[in-house]
Parts: structure tokens; C-alpha cells; sequence
């Protein structure tokens, strides 16, 4: 936007009434029947560059591949994309700084749990779109679910646009199913974290090259809890009545869980170097994995199983949740400082509209990294591993090819799935930490020293959990969750829970 507004006043009078007499000579030669305002506009103005920052293990061929997305997007509303892609576990805090220090950029993806949606909202660092979602994105509020724009909201506001996919949260224990083939390995009955021990155990003392339990640093075992903030210490049991708020490490369930998880790690199930590991999309690439955990979608197998080019099953680990994380698992917001947030809506209406577009974004350049089979299946060719992306966090799922192996009715089967979750007692349920600020300050600093080593069994919980949860106390968590309890008691009377 121009610093000198005031001096180029006249002018800009001057041009626009020049061109609202070239548009009455024109007529409706150029007009435009669809939503894509800026369409038109491309045949005379310089396309806007927009810069969208996203979360993934970086791809090599991200930047061929936006330029394909360029030269559509250019015919279409007139805007080139830059993507850059930051890793996993790096990307709340790289994000952190890159907002903090101004980073030119129009585009982020935000959720739950990566580069807090409502924290960061809150702070400012988020555009609110309710009136850009009014004038440029009609499409898009007539095609994703409304469960999820209203979910979204912060305060009331849209501060971002969520993925349309699945709705509920629900936790799988992931398997490479060449390993269970050739050991004959039987999953129907693993569901908690004690019963795939003997699994572990199997291709610990069988395969010496293979890491049996596969994990980043961002895991945390699961406990039937909802979190009040995505990784900090604060959660309410899934099955309470009377709504409490408890320090999620002074449960036995958590304990339990701690204490497992370092008897694994002092077995070799676990990567010595899991606390600090950023990304296991090396160990996908190379198949030198048995298990993890993830977070499933109907028919979650077969899409898995074509990105990595050898097959993975899966089975419950949880319930199907639907959460304040899961409805803001995965959103695209407008950064506050963007220079062509206009234009960036536009983008984004798009993005979630347009089919060629979605899954150009997703899958890469037909006939290079995949190749359709039908009008809706297609399957990826050898160039893929150099463009392998999380379909997730790209906008509207509903909109993409199917694999090869999925029936047609996939995307029936993900209203079912959606329609047949269950509420969390806190959905919708956001946590204002103003009043707390500088103890949520403190509380986070302690999370970067304990959190990681714990949930990944590298540290021994008799000695570190204690420690952690006095200096949890000494950077102000009690008060921190006091404040929590009072602004959860007051939303529970308005909302009659």
C-alpha cells in the first residue's frame, strides 16, 4: 500500500474516472461470468507476487512446481505464488520470528497445534477476513463445510480459512505393512500404548536397521484429555462433568504413559536422537520404519500408502474427537502486514474452489509427478518423491483426485465420518491468555526445556517429571490455569454445559 496516498490523490481520481469511461465504451466485451474478480484485470495491471508460508518438509521441486501454479493462477486473478516451505518441528518457532521481524509474507498456514491459530490471531499477527470473505470469498463459504468457518472464529471473527476434510480428531497407530507381512504380525487388538509392546519387541531383536517406533520431536503420547492449548500443560478429561482444567503431567494417565514411553526408549524402540528430531519423512522415503501414530481420515490407508510407494495400514489408538484442535487443524490465514490481502483472499477462494488448481498445489505437474487414470483416480509417477506434500494443510480436501485404490464414494465416506464425531465438552472453547501473558511466557520456556524429552521417553520421568512440574509451578502454570478455570466456568454458564 502507498506511503503517499495524499500526494497521488489527484491522480488517482483522474485515472480511475478514465477508466470508468473506457469500461462504459468496452461494454461487456471482457466481463468476466464467474467469482474471480481479478481475472479481467490481468490483461493491464502487473500480476501481484504473493508469498505463502506453509508446513512441510521442504520439497525440491516446490518452486517448479509454483510456477505451473503461476502461469494458471496469473490467467485466473492475476497473482504469481511463492511458496516456502519450512519443517515440522521448526515451523512454530521459525514462524514466530519471521512475523516478529516483519518477513514479507501474505499467506500462512496456521492451526491448533503449528504457529498457534488463536494465540497468534489474538496478537495480531492474523488479518480478520470477515469482510474480504464477504466480497471475494462467496464461493468458498458456499463450498467448505459451515462447521468449520464457524469453529474457526476467534472472538466472533474469521481470522483464517480452514481445510475442508475430516472433522473429528481420531489417533491410528501407523504400519508398515511389509514388516507385519513378514512376521506374520497380528494388529486387531493393539489400541493403547501398552499393547504394542510385543510388536516393538519383534523387530527390535529382528530387524537391526529398522526403527521400530517411529517419531518427531512434537509427539506426545495420547490420554483421553483435551487440551486448553495445543503442547502446554492444561487439559480437561474428555468424559468430565465437572469441566476442571488439571496440569495434564500430574495425571496417571500422563504418568503412566511417561513411564511407558522411557521403557521403550531404554529398550532401542525409540531413535536415541527422537527429542530433537525435526521430521521422519526421511525414514518414510526409506521404508526403515515399523510403526508411529498419526492422525486418520477415511480411507487414510491408501493415501499413505501411494505417497510412500509401499503399503501402510493402520488401526485405532483413539475415538473419533471432534476438538478445538481438529477444527482448527489446519487454516490459511492472511498476514497482517500483507501488502495485497485482496488479492491473497482471492487466491484462497480459488485454492478451494478450483479443482486444476487444488490439485496442481497438491500433487505437482500432471504427466511429471503423476498421471490420471480416469477423470477422477490417478497415481503418482517416480517424480513424486520430489514433490510429496501434506495434502492437509493445502486447502479444501474435498476437491482432490482420488488415489488409485479409493472407491468412488471417498468423499461421502468423509461426511459420514464427519456427521458421526464426537464433541469434546471444550469445543469451541478459546482460551484469551492477556490477563496471563507474561506467565504464558515463562510456562512456554519451561515446555522448550522438559516437554520434548519427556513425551519421547528420552529422559527418565521419577527424575525429570518432578522437576518439571515445579518449574511449571514457578513460572506461574497454577495461575495460568486459574484464569483458564475462570474464563471456562463463564463460557460454560452462557453456553448452559
Amino acid at each position: 500500500m502507498s506511503k503517499s496516498k495524499r500526494s497521488f490523490s489527484f491522480v488517482l481520481a483522474t485515472l480511475m474516472a478514465m477508466v470508468l469511461v473506457l469500461s462504459a465504451c468496452g461494454g461487456s466485451k471482457n466481463a468476466d461470468s464467474g467469482s474471480n474478480s481479478g481475472a479481467a484485470a490481468g490483461n493491464s495491471e502487473e500480476p501481484v507476487n504473493l508469498i505463502w508460508y506453509t508446513i512441510g518438509t521442504p520439497q525440491k521441486d516446490v518452486d517448479r512446481v509454483m510456477e505451473e501454479v503461476s502461469k494458471y493462477t496469473k490467467e485466473k486473478i492475476n497473482a504469481t505464488i511463492t511458496m516456502k516451505m519450512i519443517d515440522w518441528g521448526d515451523y512454530a518457532q521459525k514462524m514466530q520470528v519471521n512475523v516478529a521481524s516483519g518477513e514479507p509474507m501474505d499467506i500462512i498456514f496456521t492451526s491448533a497445534g503449528g504457529f498457534d491459530y488463536v494465540q497468534n490471531a489474538r496478537k495480531g499477527a492474523f488479518l480478520q477476513l470477515d469482510e474480504l470473505l464477504e466480497q471475494y470469498g462467496q464461493d468458498l463459504k458456499n463450498t467448505i463445510d459451515p462447521a468449520f468457518l464457524e469453529g474457526s472464529k476467534v472472538d466472533g471473527h474469521n481470522y483464517g480459512i480452514p481445510a475442508n476434510k475430516e472433522l473429528p480428531q481420531q489417533e491410528v497407530w501407523r504400519f508398515n505393512k511389509t514388516f507385519l507381512d513378514k512376521y506374520n504380525l497380528d494388529i486387531s487388538n493393539v489400541r493403547s500404548l501398552e499393547s504394542i509392546e510385543p510388536l516393538l519387541k519383534t523387530i527390535k531383536e529382528n530387524e537391526p536397521g529398522v526403527t521400530p517406533f517411529a517419531m518427531n520431536k512434537e509427539y506426545v503420547p495420547y490420554v483421553p484429555y483435551d487440551y486448553i492449548i495445543q503442547n502446554l500443560p492444561m487439559a480437561v478429561k474428555l468424559d468430565t462433568t465437572d469441566y476442571k482444567i488439571v496440569n495434564i503431567l500430574e495425571t496417571p494417565e500422563m504418568q503412566e504413559a511417561l513411564n511407558l514411553m522411557h521403557k521403550y526408549y531404554k529398550a532401542g524402540y525409540v531413535a536415541p536422537e527422537a527429542a530433537t528430531t525435526g521430521s521422519t519423512s526421511d525414514l518414510m522415503t526409506s521404508g526403515q520404519w515399523f510403526m508411529d501414530r498419526a492422525q486418520t481420515q477415511p480411507l487414510a490407508d491408501n493415501l499413505w500408502s501411494a505417497s510412500y510407494g509401499y503399503p501402510v495400514v493402520s488401526t485405532p489408538a483413539s475415538d473419533a474427537i471432534i476438538t478445538n484442535t481438529s477444527v482448527q487443524g489446519s487454516i490459511m490465514a492472511i498476514s497482517a502486514n500483507s501488502e495485497h490481502p485482496e488479492k491473497a483472499m482471492e487466491f484462497l477462494n480459488l485454492l478451494n474452489t478450483d479443482p486444476v488448481l487444488r490439485n496442481m498445489v497438491d500433487s505437482g505437474i500432471e504427466g511429471v509427478h503423476y498421471k490420471k487414470i480416469d477423470d477422477t483416480h490417478y497415481e503418482n509417477l517416480a517424480e513424486s518423491k520430489n514433490y510429496d506434500m501434506p495434502s492437509y494443510s493445502l486447502g479444501n480436501n474435498m476437491l482432490l483426485y482420488l488415489n488409485a485404490n479409493d472407491p468412488d464414494d471417498k468423499w461421502e465416506q468423509f461426511k459420514k465420518f464427519n456427521a458421526e464425531g464426537v464433541n469434546s465438552p471444550i469445543l469451541s472453547f478459546n482460551f484469551d491468555s492477556t490477563k496471563v501473558a507474561t506467565e504464558m511466557a515463562a510456562v512456554q520456556n519451561v515446555k522448550e526445556q522438559f516437554w520434548s524429552s519427556l513425551m519421547t521417553g528420552t529422559v527418565d520421568p521419577a527424575e525429570y517429571l518432578p522437576k518439571a512440574i515445579k518449574k511449571f509451578k514457578e513460572a506461574g502454570l497454577d495461575k495460568v490455569i486459574a484464569e483458564a478455570q475462570a474464563q471456562l466456568d463463564a463460557w460454560r454458564a452462557e453456553n448452559n454445559k
